[in-house]
């Protein structure tokens, strides 16, 4: 019992390491035509990993592995939507990874991995623990990114992605090393105990900063370290770019608030890492927003309109209390849900040798499903925050936190930024309900993947009007981490 007990907190992350054993295994036992079973096992490791997270006990000791692993209300809750998203990611990408000879158990093996590396990630309270997290993340997107290997254009996608991945993890292994040598530990509580008792050395401290605000830029795909994310976004097959811009983000999200919050959050640093942000956050609204216009792919697009989402996050937590944070947690929990739906779309309407991820496939959809367009429609009305979608919530919301820190000059230029946005997701809008269809072949995709997709487009309106749940639970949830 005393050894069991320890590992509580770590319980989710055991199970879904054991059954990612079992589904490498079982897989390769099983033929072409029941390769369905290994589908239906790690939709089944998933609500697995679900129920552990969802029933584990709030008055349990969160830490485990020497406080290396904590499970504290912000990780469970991150865990839970990273859960979604990937089950989501699943469902949506079924008929597509099919037709291209990528039903198989590397693409979902794979994926559980990468999600353990995510729920590494969210739990880790040790700068060994992050590293750890986000490298078998990284590492099982970078082989899923080349998983068709006949693809000139994914080959291409995968080498770029990971020769600058492998650049960002070096920058901030190096801040990480400085950022021992500066404190002379590893663990992010006891390092901000150090850092707060003024026994750390300051300049090391900031140039240690310096390297980790970077890989965290690159990761986030925020400017000016964004490079990597238009070319992967667009050279990746689509369920693969589903997957890296949807529950990653939440995983990033964690790793800010963990290394720059809980580790580095003394007030003399606060305002170095603010000031940082906000050039940062300023930089990927003005190119994300006003490259996407000249966009005609639509994987491209949504790319450069990820890094201008990536800037509206950053200024929730560059705000420095606990308003801006759980404002940006509900931002990012919007924008994964958007981004869900919309490369969802393109994946609907994708079939064997087509890829519809041009903005004309999205000519007519109306006149071919009014339904699915009235979907689309709720989705780019949220991305372009158009009331009483909930993406207009989720940015006032961060706006307001802004304005609270004093700093309404940003808040001014995040809205005129945002109008610039706006165009490129109305101009869908305008494709689907005015333009002639170029494409008359019928759409008819799986019941779960038409289920799925509907309650997608719905939450979009549903959390709009009703935000009230999820912003509190945000808002509990960061509270209660960060006392």
């Amino acid at each position: 019992m005393s050894f069991i007990m320890p590992l509580a907190p770590a319980y989710a992350e055991v199970f879904l390491l054991c059954m990612v054993c079992a589904i490498l295994l079982i897989d390769l036992f099983l033929s072409e035509a029941r390769r369905g079973v290994t589908y239906v096992l790690t939709l089944a490791t998933l609500a697995g990993c679900f129920l552990i997270t969802g029933y584990a006990d709030p008055g349990r000791e969160p830490y485990t592995f020497s406080g290396m692993f904590v499970a504290d209300p912000m990780a469970n809750v991150l865990k839970l939507g990273i859960y979604i998203a990937v089950a989501m990611m699943l469902v949506y990408s079924q008929s597509y990874i099919r037709a291209r000879g990528m039903f198989c158990g590397e693409f979902f093996v794979l994926t559980l991995t990468a999600m353990l590396g995510m729920m590494v990630l969210v739990s880790a309270n040790h700068l060994l623990t992050l590293y750890l997290g986000l490298e078998l993340l990284s590492l099982s997107l970078y082989a899923m990114v080349a998983l068709q290997r006949d693809s000139a254009v994914a080959t291409e996608a995968a080498m770029k992605y990971f020769v600058l991945g492998a650049l960002a993890s070096g920058m901030l292994l190096y801040g990480m090393s400085m950022l021992y040598g500066a404190t002379g530990s590893l663990e992010l509580t006891r390092m901000a105990a150090v850092i707060d008792s003024g026994a750390a050395n300051g300049t090391i401290l900031v140039f240690a900063l310096v390297f980790i605000v970077a890989g965290l830029g690159f990761k986030l795909g925020a400017v000016p370290f964004h490079m990597w994310v238009p070319d992967v976004y667009h050279g990746a097959p689509t369920a693969v770019t589903l997957l890296i811009g949807s529950a990653p983000k939440l995983a990033a999200f964690a790793f800010m608030m963990r290394i720059l919050v809980s580790g580095l959050g003394a007030d003399y640093l606060v305002a170095q890492w603010q000031w940082m942000l906000i050039l940062m956050a300023v930089a990927s609204l003005a190119i994300g927003n006003v490259a996407a216009i000249a966009q005609t792919n639509l994987k491209r697009m949504l790319a450069y309109s990820t890094i201008s989402h990536m800037g509206f996050l950053l200024l929730g937590v560059l705000s420095g209390s606990n308003d801006g944070y759980a404002a940006a947690m509900f931002y990012v929990v919007v924008y994964v849900l958007m981004n869900l739906g919309t490369f969802g779309m393109i994946l609907l309407l994708s079939r064997t040798g087509f890829e519809a991820d041009n903005l004309d496939d999205f000519k007519g959809l109306n006149q071919r499903s009014p339904w699915y367009a009235a979907v689309m429609l709720m989705l780019m009305f949220s991305m372009a925050g158009v009331p009483p979608m909930v993406g207009f919530y989720a940015k006032l919301s961060v706006l307001w936190t802004v304005i609270e820190a004093g700093h309404l000059w940003l808040a001014v230029v995040a809205v005129l930024f945002s109008l610039i946005g706006a165009f490129y997701y109305l101009r869908i809008v305008k494709l689907m309900y005015f333009d002639a269809p170029q494409d008359q072949s019928p759409i008819a995709p799986r019941a779960s993947m038409h289920w799925v997709l509907s309650l997608n487009g719905i939450a979009m309106l549903v959390f709009g009007i009703l935000p009230g749940p999820l912003l509190t639970l945000c808002e509990y949830s960061i509270a209660l981490s960060l006392r």
